[in-house]
């Protein structure tokens, strides 16, 4: 994001190479921005990006919300689930409290991702190496479609 000051001394250099003959796809690279980004400096004076940076969404979740999302999350009938799991059972029941990826944002920020199923963890592990302590002790049969 360039400085509005820098801006202007930047745009009134380009305006008076372009002036002198200099085109503007061969202002740009020298520059480091592209022609579309000096045509919309001239265009606007004013810098849109600034504007209207603290704002929240008009359907932001309270705190009460919240709670209530992960009280139900925890809840015995969805402890086990996922978020992409409670959703549709809650909506079978016709209750909507949040979307899937707001229910997924919202346990994540309570470090509640962890492992919400009934089943362990999978674990890998390596499969036992086979070694041989004398010749013709491991025969492996590999044969090749041709």
């Amino acid at each position: 994001m360039t400085d509005s000051i820098v801006r202007k001394d930047i745009l009134n250099l380009v305006t008076q190479a372009h002036i002198d003959g200099a085109p503007m796809y061969k202002i740009a690279p020298i520059i480091g921005c592209s022609t579309r980004t000096l045509k919309r400096w001239q265009a606007s004076e004013q810098d849109k990006r600034t504007q209207r940076t603290d704002f929240a969404p008009a359907n932001k979740l309270s705190q009460k919300e919240r709670e209530y999302l992960i009280s139900v999350a925890n809840n015995e009938e969805y402890k086990n689930l996922s978020s992409h799991q409670i959703v549709p059972k809650l909506a079978d029941k016709g209750i909507y409290i949040a979307s899937e990826s707001t229910f997924y944002r919202v346990l994540k920020e309570h470090n509640q991702l962890t492992h919400r199923h009934k089943q362990k963890v999978a674990t890998k592990s390596k499969p036992t190496p086979l070694v041989a302590a004398k010749p013709n002790q491991i025969i492996s049969f590999y044969t090749t479609k041709t």
